[in-house]
Parts: C-alpha cells; structure tokens; sequence
C-alpha cells in the first residue's frame, strides 16, 4: 500500500474532492485490471476515453480517481483528483510509486525515423562488453542485466516501464537504454521519466498516417528535447536538414555529430565491403563487421554517447570492433549458390533507398540486384508509391509483395505501390502477393553472386491477416528455400 499524497507529488491537481490521506494498492489506467483499493487514472486515449469507464472501476474497488473532469455523481467514499493532463499524471504517479528508478540509473533515449533499434541494442551491447550491468527497452526485446522480459507489446506501457526500470536498479543496473517513438512523446507516454541523455538520428517520411503531416511529426520528435531538463544531454545528427531544429528550444547540453558536417564528433568511411566498414572516428581507425552509411551513423552515435558518459574512447572502439548486426537489421547471408541474401527492416522510403544506396556502393554491378518488397496495411498509404519507385529504379528486378496487410486487401495494397513505378522500369516489376512465393520466385530468379534484398520486416516472425498473426520470417523462409533450392 502507498500513501496518496506520496503519488501525488509533483503531479499539477486543479482541483480534489475528498480525502488525500488515504493508502492505495496499486496504480490502473485500465479498468478492467482494478481491484480493491486501487487507484484507477481515466486517461483519455486516441480511441478510448477512460472517464467512460470510472463507474465501472469504482464498482471494482477503485477507491481514488484520477480524471481531467470530475463525474457529476460524486461518490463520498471516493477521492476525485482533478488534473489537466491524466497522461502526464499517469507517468508522474507511476514513477512515485516505484520510487523515480529513473533518478537512480542513466537512462539513454534514442529518437528517429531510422536506426533506433539498432543503436539503442549497440549501446546495451557497448556497456555491458564493458562491464556494466544494464536494460535495454527496443521494439525487438526487452532486458534487464542479461535476461530478456517478456512482452506482449513492443513498447511497454508507463506503468511497466516504471516496474521494469525498478527491478533494473535493484538488480544494480547503472545504464538503461530506450527507444522513444513519435507516438510515444506526442501522446506523453514517457512523462515522468528521467533521461540523462536524448540521442536524435533522423527524420523521413514515416508515421504520416497518425501525424497527419511532417510538420507535426518533427514537432512530435522535438517536444523529447524540449522537454529534458538542464542536467541532461541531448545530442543530434546534423547532417541530418532537421537535426538542428532538435535542440532549437533545450535547455540540455548540446551536443553534434556527423559524417558531413563539421561535428563534435566527426567520422569517415575510409573502406565499406559486403564483410564491414573500415572507418574512423575522431582520428581513431577501426573495421566494423557492419554495413553502410546508415550504420557509421548509428556507431558514430553510440561512440558519441558512450564518450559524453566518460567511458574511455579506446575501450569503446575495442569493443564496437566485437559488436555484431542486430536481428534483421542488414542481415547477411551467402546460399550454396553463391546468392548474397539482404534481410532488412527497410519499411519507410529513406530506410529502403539507404539499402539500396549501401548495396549500390558495395557490389561490382555484374550481378543483379532483385528487391522483394511490400507495404503493411492500415498504415500510411502516401508511402506506398515511394517504395515502389525506389525499388523498381535501383533494382533490376522489384518484386512487390505482402507486408503485414492487416485489414487491408493485399491486392490493393500493390496496387497502390504500382502507382508508383515509373513506364521505363514496368519490365523490372512483378506482383506475386503471396510473401513466401515472392521470395521463393526471387531465389530461383537469382543467379551465382547476384544479390537478394528482402525488405519491410526484418526481425519480425509474424505476417499479420485480417488480424490474426500467423508465424513467418523472412530470414527463416529465405534459408529454408535457398537450402530446398539447392538440392
């Protein structure tokens, strides 16, 4: 049990009703999880408003509310906590409640279109290889000082957020790594967190479907900096056109990076091979089993946050030497026949061309280039064309595909993607909707050394159908047919 007023600090009330000097068992923003003596906060979210549902919690025990309009039956037994914003005050309660773990570690924020997973996964992976205990929050696993959580969803819930960040300093975590999406700060689900450092990698064309438009996506982003405190550190890519604006309005420490521009910390790509880089950063060498332009940036971004934590400079080049590509993230193999198969994550314009771009720069061009790619449904559709274009101009063959069509008809998903092809490249193209048939027609297409990029869902096991998930991975499917392929 936890006082009330104890939740309450910090949290901006305009107005109460009853007591506040009363115990709570625990925290729910969702009323079907409340139990006796719970507080339940009606949270109104993009397609359910919680105040609909406080009624039902007080019949389940709730004993204290946390709402932005007080019910016009009022329950003597109850406390009715008006605030303004019950998303904001959700995340401050929560984090009074396990004790502001955030206050207690350092907790690394990564934010960006691109390259979030990735580098939030290297940074865990930096730490730990030198000697700190950490967790990592990604879209692909959740951890905590070595062993992966269970989660049913991508990104945990404030409340989770909260417990999980507890545990992580019990366990004697110093470091915790995040990524932070747009949704994410427009909808202040990190409120009541506290990041020692906010890294920025990029912003493209993506999430338009939820944003409405780039100027509120860049708006969504910039709100994670503006809202640091002086005691943090926030840091950009500012060969990026909107890296700057990032740190416009922070009052954090500010700092740059870039391969371009003249930076803080500056790198250079000196050799870029189908087996890693050679690059350099701030005048030190050192070869990375990673690929692409796209993953100087992310290293150069972990070696800059790394080196803003006071580790020693050397140490970090050591280790990211070791570091290895994250699941789905440019994943490389090499079939019997000598196909080089590309699985990528590449799900946005900017993300597919920067492949496309990193194959261009790397292969001899004496052998094709096929692209098995696709467009997920119930998402933003303005993107669709934009795919196909940059597939089926920097490919030799495109092949477009299903990519977790939802509650969308597949075949008009592809259609919507054909709009796209310009009438020089309609001979490079083919439909095949079936996602497993796509990548088996792309195998028995490709020739010795040719090149198969298979793009859109990298480390994901699902394909997602009038809303059932039914297992499938693009790097299982693409090994069991290059193996059947070659028999």
């Amino acid at each position: 049990m936890r006082n009330l007023r104890d939740l309450l600090y910090s949290v901006s009330i305009s107005h109460t009703v009853g007591r506040t000097d009363v115990s709570v068992n625990e925290i729910q923003f969702d009323s079907r999880k409340v139990n006796e003596d719970d507080l339940f906060v009606a949270v109104r979210g993009v397609t359910v408003d919680g105040h609909n549902y406080i009624e039902k919690a007080i019949k389940l025990g709730a004993k204290v509310i946390i709402c932005e309009e007080i019910p016009s039956e009022i329950d003597e037994n109850i406390s009715y906590i008006k605030v303004e914003n019950a998303q904001i005050a959700l995340g401050v309660l929560a984090s009074n409640y396990y004790d502001n773990p955030t206050k207690d570690l350092k907790l690394i924020g990564v934010t960006g279109t691109n390259g979030k997973t990735t580098t939030t996964t290297l940074l865990y992976e930096l730490f730990t290889k030198l000697g700190y205990a950490c967790a990592l929050i990604s879209t692909i696993k959740i951890v905590i000082d070595g062993e992966i959580i269970p989660s049913t969803h991508t990104t945990p819930d404030i409340l989770t957020l909260n417990k999980m960040f507890r545990e992580a300093v019990d366990r004697g975590c110093e470091f915790a790594f995040m990524e932070v999406s747009s949704h994410g700060i427009h909808q202040n689900r990190i409120a009541g967190l506290h990041f020692a450092v906010a890294g920025f990698n990029n912003i493209t064309h993506d999430h338009l479907d939820y944003h409405k438009t780039f100027a509120n996506y860049i708006a969504a982003k910039k709100k994670f900096f503006d809202d640091l405190p002086k005691s943090a550190i926030a840091i950009t890519n500012v060969d990026d056109k909107n890296g700057l604006v990032m740190l416009q309005n922070t009052v954090a420490t500010k700092k740059t990076y870039a391969l371009r521009t003249d930076a803080d910390f500056k790198a250079k790509i000196l050799e870029n091979q189908f087996d890693g880089m050679l690059l350099e950063f701030n005048g030190k060498e050192f070869w990375t089993s990673l690929i692409g332009r796209f993953n100087a940036y992310n290293l150069l971004e972990v070696f800059a946050i790394a080196s803003l934590l006071g580790q020693d400079e050397l140490q970090i080049l050591t280790a990211l030497s070791t570091l290895k590509n994250v699941d789905g993230r440019f994943q490389t193999f090499k079939t019997a026949k000598g196909v080089v198969i590309i699985v990528d994550y590449a799900h946005t314009p900017d993300a597919l061309e920067n492949v496309l771009n990193t194959i261009e720069a790397i292969r001899t061009k004496n052998e094709k280039l096929i692209t098995v790619v696709g467009c997920g449904g119930d998402r933003d559709k303005t993107k669709r064309p934009e795919m196909a274009d940059i597939a089926s101009s920097q490919s030799q063959i495109a092949i477009f595909t299903s990519d977790n069509p939802r509650s969308e008809d597949p075949e008009v998903i592809l259609q919507d993607m054909e709009v796209g092809v310009k009438p020089q490249y309609y001979n490079r193209t083919l439909k095949i909707t079936d996602r497993k048939e796509a990548i088996k027609t792309a195998l028995k297409m490709a020739e010795p050394n040719d090149i198969i990029l298979i793009a859109g869902k990298g480390h994901e096991t699902y394909q997602e159908v009038n809303g059932v998930k039914s297992h499938f991975s693009d790097l299982e499917i693409a090994t069991e047919l290059s193996q059947l392929l070659n028999k």
